[in-house]
């Protein structure tokens, strides 16, 4: 349940709510909000003068549903980009999946300049199947993101692999991903939650929607309204893909939460030949976002190399889905 909280409640009278509900104050848009668990439907007879407005859910989807923003969030994104709301804006990110070196990011970040792309992905902290696999270069990484970011005027999203370095990440990029394998880390989530940086997060293999969802809404409760949702792929019983792409998903997020919606080809294909159709497709679904890995030399990647375009395919998949968005009245920025 959501409570709008009346500007003349007494103090003395939302701290005892908070504490009977173990619910979550926080500004929302300038409205104070209390927010408690979906299973409160109507609120103890004592509280009942605090409410200006209130919103019962069905579940704990509450924060992030339609029923309670009915449009879609509009967040500020680096470059002057902003998506959801009635913007119509399409993103497209890119970059490799990992920082390797300076020079390699240097030949990405010029490629991305010459392309009119404004965002830059690159992951320092790599939360790898197998521990013989490279890491990433950690916090040098994030300082030669810094660099590049500085030279060039891009922006820069990076990964969170665990609560360890969530500081880290944080200082230096400009959105925070949350990734896939660290979706369920309420040491992240909850971090996330008290800071107004952008955060994209990343839905688990394994996750439903609901689960997914419901980890977007610990950082919503805990006051950061800027969290955009990313589809990458489940696991199915199919094995000649990486992942299977669950489009079906996208269009209930769509219909059913507020927040932007971003879709991962690369990692959902797992194989550079069919990111460029499966883009397409995103794109005529009128996402908000794209996530496109791409590589000075794919071949020589050091981590999910079989999935990255080269720098050139990359250029060309960007400008092949202008048209597309276009169709669907949509600009990609």
């Amino acid at each position: 349940m959501i409570v709008h909280i009346a500007s003349d409640a007494p103090k003395e009278l939302i701290q005892q709510c908070v504490e009977h509900y173990q619910a979550f104050v926080i500004d929302d848009a300038g409205q104070q909000a209390l927010v408690t668990s979906s299973q409160v439907k109507k609120l103890d007879e004592r509280f009942t003068s605090l409410a200006e407005r209130t919103f019962a859910f069905d579940s704990d989807i509450q924060l992030a549903s339609r029923l309670y923003q009915g449009g879609t969030r509009t967040i500020e994104l680096p470059g002057g980009i902003t998506v959801g709301g009635d913007t119509g804006h399409t993103a497209f990110i890119s970059g490799p999946c990992s920082v390797e070196s300076e020079g390699q990011i240097e030949t990405v970040a010029q490629a991305l300049q010459q392309s009119g792309i404004k965002i830059l992905r690159a992951g320092c902290y790599k939360p790898r199947t197998s521990p013989y696999s490279f890491q990433g270069m950690a916090e040098e990484g994030l300082q030669i993101l810094d660099r590049v970011r500085k030279k060039y005027g891009l922006g820069i999203i990076t990964e969170v692999r665990d609560a360890t370095h969530v500081d880290q990440v944080i200082e230096y990029s400009d959105i925070i991903q949350i990734g896939a394998k660290a979706m369920y880390d309420q040491g992240i989530l909850r971090r996330c939650a008290t800071i107004r940086k952008p955060v994209l997060l990343k839905r688990g293999f394994g996750t439903n929607l609901q689960e997914f969802v419901q980890a977007a809404e610990f950082i919503l409760s805990g006051g950061n309204p800027n969290v955009m949702l990313c589809e990458r792929g489940i696991r199915t019983f199919e094995t000649k893909t990486r992942f299977t792409l669950d489009l079906c998903g996208v269009a209930y997020l769509k219909e059913h939460t507020n927040l932007p919606i971003f879709v991962d080809p690369s990692h959902a294909m797992g194989y550079a030949y069919g990111v460029a159709d499966l883009t397409r497709a995103s794109t005529a679904m009128g996402v908000d976002g794209l996530l496109i890995e791409s590589h000075p030399n794919p071949r020589e990647a050091l981590s999910d190399a079989s999935q990255q375009l080269t720098l050139e395919q990359m250029a060309q998949l960007r400008q092949s889905i202008v048209p597309v968005a276009q169709a669907v009245g949509r600009t990609v920025v």
